[in-house]
Order: structure tokens, then sequence, then C-alpha cells
């Protein structure tokens, strides 16, 4: 598990399996894989494809789970090896929610998440996500 900010951390499918005690809200992001609700957090999944450009519609689904569970909890995101979908979704919340630039959260997300591998063409799925949003 890696801390990306005070309430917000990225995971991999053994950290989803078994959270860690100061985590309260999971939400999965691994297409691929479907586990049991963790008992005592609350427990969302939203699949993604792993490696695949993200849908804009199901980015927006994540970044509003997250959006929803933060403000009580600290909450992680899993995928597969905590890299590519969890550490997109963390990112797309920092931008769409808490207004960051892209380049401030990849700065920030490099940092505390080392190897990380955004989703391609990130930055402009990012902008739709905005973009449906604002029109919501």
């Amino acid at each position: 598990m890696h801390q990306i900010t005070d309430r917000l951390f990225v995971g991999n499918i053994n950290d989803a399996i078994q959270p860690p005690a100061q985590i309260s809200a999971l939400l999965l992001v691994a297409g691929e894989y479907s586990i049991p609700a963790p008992g005592g957090i609350a427990y969302g999944r939203i699949p993604f494809i792993d490696f695949g450009e993200a849908n804009p519609h199901v980015l927006a689904d994540a970044v509003s789970w997250v959006e929803r569970h933060m403000a009580d909890n600290r909450v992680m995101v899993c995928c597969r090896a905590g890299m590519g979908r969890s550490v997109s979704v963390a990112m797309a919340y920092l931008c769409c929610v808490e207004g960051m630039a892209y380049a401030d959260v990849l700065k920030l997300v490099l940092a505390r998440r080392p190897g990380a591998l955004p989703l391609p063409k990130l930055e402009e799925v990012i902008e739709q996500v905005r973009l449906l949003r604002q029109a919501a």
C-alpha cells in the first residue's frame, strides 16, 4: 500500500483482500478480480481493463465513489499490482475533485508510488470526466 495524500491510498490485490487497519473504504478497480467484501469497511468494485484506455464514464463513476467516501474515511483504491488502474483513479480524483493540475498530480503520484504507470491517454480522459461532472 502507498499513501498518496492524508486520506487517499493505492494498493494491490493483496491489500484489497486484507486491507490494513487504517483503511475504512476500499474501491477495487481490477476487472479480472472479484473478492468478497472485506468486513467492517465500505467496499465498492468498479472494473477497469488492465493497460487499456479508461472509459470516461467508468472513470467518472470511480471518482464519484472515492469522493462520496473520502470525507469520513481513509480510502484505498486497489488493482492487481497497485500501479496502473488504482493510480489512475487516484489521479483522476485529485484532478477532478481536489482541482489539482495533471502535471502536479503526476509528479506527486510518481513520488509516492514508485513505478506508477497511469493508463494510456489519462490526461485526455480526465478532461472528459471533468466535462461529464460539469454537465451532471
